[in-house]
C-alpha cells in the first residue's frame, strides 16, 4: 500500500499519459532518439504494509515512532522511480525518514524525496500545448507474485497543496493509476503512476513572439500607402521588416525546444515572414511596371531624344520626386521638364516662389494626386493582404487553441 502527498512541483518539462495495463518494455526502440525532457518533483512518499514480526503488546494501543536508523535493520519495500535521472532523500537537518510501528504490526514508512524524471513532450502545438506527464513507481526486485503495489485510497491517495505555482504551466489535473510492466527476463511487475496534466502559460509568448510578428506584418503594409515613386522609403521599410522578422524567428528558435518536426509557433512565424516578404516582392513588381509605363508614356508623346533614354526615366522613378506630367497633367518639353525637376529636387533660390505656389496647389489636390499615382497592384494589395492574414489568424487560433 502506498500513499503519496505532493508537496511541491517545480515541473518544467513533461511526457503524455503512458500505459494503462500492459507495458511491453522490450518493444521500445532505444536506437531512436525520443523527445525526452525533464520534470522535477518534491513530495512525501508514504508506504503502508503489515509485518507481524514487528507487532508488540500494548495496553494503550499506541504506536512507536523511529527515525532512519531502524530502516537498515528491517525489511522495507524496494521502490524505485522508473525513468528517473536523479533522486535523493532530503537530509536537512537529518534524513527526512520516519518509521511508525503499530501494536498489530502495521507499519507506516514515510520519506521526503525529490525526483527528476524523464518525460516525453509533444511540441507540435507549442506554445499552445497541453502536456501529460507521469511519475512511475515500481519494485526493483519483487515481481507481482512476491509483492503487490496499489494505492491505499485510490485517487484520494494524492494530496496536493491548494496553490502550486509554476513559471510556465497551469496544473490542470492530478490522478493516480496502476498497471503492470513486463520484462522478458524477469516477468510481470506492479507499477503505480502519478499522472498530471499541464497547460502552458500563453501570455508570455503572446508578448514576446505573436504580437511582435503581427506588428511587423502590419508595418509592412504601410508600404502599400506610400507613393510608388518613393523608392528609398518603400525599399527601406521592406528591408527593415524582413530583417526584423528574421531576428524574431532566430531568437525564438534559439530558445525553443530543438525538435525535428514543425511546431505551432513555427507555422505562425513562417506565414508572417511570408507576408512580409511578399510585400517586398509586391513593390518590386510595382516599381518595374511603373518604369515600363513611364517609358511607354514618354515614348508615345515623342519626348525622348537621343540624350533622354531609359536611364533618365529610371532616374526620375528613383529620385523620389513627382513628375510634372503627373502633377499638372500637361504637356511639356524635355528642357522644361529638366528645369522643373531641378527646381523641385535641388531647391534653388530662384524657384522659391514657384515652389510655394506649387505646394499650395498641391495641398488642395493631395487626395487626387495620391490616387493618380497609385498602381493597381497597390490598390488590390491594401485589401487582399489584410483579408488573407485575418483569415489565416482565424484558422490558426481556431485550430491550435
Amino acid at each position: 500500500k502506498q500513499e503519496t502527498r505532493m508537496k511541491k512541483d517545480d515541473s518544467t518539462k513533461v511526457w503524455p499519459p503512458k500505459y494503462k495495463q500492459l507495458l511491453q518494455i522490450e518493444d521500445h526502440d532505444f536506437a531512436m532518439r525520443p523527445g525526452f525532457a525533464d520534470f522535477t518533483m518534491t513530495f512525501y512518499l508514504r508506504h503502508y504494509w503489515k509485518d507481524e514480526r514487528l507487532s508488540f503488546p500494548s495496553t494503550t494501543n499506541k504506536s512507536m515512532t523511529f527515525d532512519h536508523r531502524l530502516i537498515k535493520k528491517i525489511w522495507v519495500p524496494d521502490i524505485f522511480f522508473v525513468h528517473s535521472k536523479r533522486s535523493f532523500i532530503h537530509d536537512t537537518t537529518v534524513e527526512n525518514i520516519m518509521l511508525r510501528v503499530y501494536p498489530d504490526g502495521n507499519i507506516l514508512f514515510s520519506l521526503r524525496v525529490t525526483v527528476s524524471a524523464m518525460c516525453f513532450m509533444d511540441f507540435s502545438r507549442f506554445p499552445l500545448d497541453r502536456q501529460n506527464c507521469s511519475l512511475e513507481l515500481e519494485s526493483y526486485a519483487y515481481n507481482d507474485e512476491d509483492l503487490m503495489l496499489y494505492w491505499k485510497h485510490g485517487n484520494k491517495s494524492l494530496n496536493t497543496e491548494e496553490h502550486i505555482s509554476l513559471s510556465q504551466f497551469f496544473i490542470e489535473e492530478f490522478s493516480a493509476s496502476s498497471g503492470l510492466a513486463f520484462y522478458s527476463s524477469t516477468g510481470w511487475y506492479n507499477r503505480l503512476f502519478i499522472n498530471f496534466v499541464l497547460r502552458r502559460h500563453i501570455f508570455f509568448f503572446v508578448l514576446q513572439i505573436y504580437f511582435p510578428a503581427m506588428l511587423m506584418v502590419l508595418l509592412s503594409w504601410v508600404s502599400f500607402w506610400i507613393d510608388r515613386r518613393a523608392v528609398p522609403a518603400r525599399v527601406s521599410l521592406g528591408i527593415t521588416t524582413v530583417l526584423t522578422m528574421s531576428t524574431i524567428a532566430t531568437s525564438v528558435s534559439a530558445s525553443m525546444p530543438q525538435v525535428s518536426y514543425v511546431k505551432a509557433v513555427d507555422v505562425y512565424l513562417w506565414v508572417s515572414s511570408t507576408f512580409v516578404f511578399l510585400s517586398v516582392i509586391e513593390y518590386a513588381a510595382v516599381n518595374y511596371l511603373t518604369t515600363v509605363e513611364e517609358w511607354k508614356r514618354f515614348k508615345k508623346r515623342g519626348q525622348i531624344s537621343g540624350m533622354y533614354n531609359m536611364k533618365a526615366v529610371q532616374a526620375m522613378a528613383f529620385d523620389g520626386c513627382y513628375h510634372d506630367s503627373d502633377m499638372d497633367q500637361t504637356s511639356f518639353s524635355l528642357h522644361s521638364e529638366e528645369d522643373s525637376m531641378r527646381g523641385k529636387c535641388t531647391g534653388s533660390p530662384g524657384t522659391d516662389s514657384s515652389q510655394i505656389k506649387r505646394r499650395k496647389s498641391l495641398g488642395g489636390h493631395v487626395g487626387r494626386i495620391i490616387l493618380e499615382n497609385n498602381h493597381v497592384i497597390d490598390t488590390y494589395s491594401r485589401i487582399l493582404f489584410p483579408i488573407v492574414y485575418i483569415i489565416f489568424n482565424i484558422f490558426y487560433w481556431g485550430i491550435y487553441v
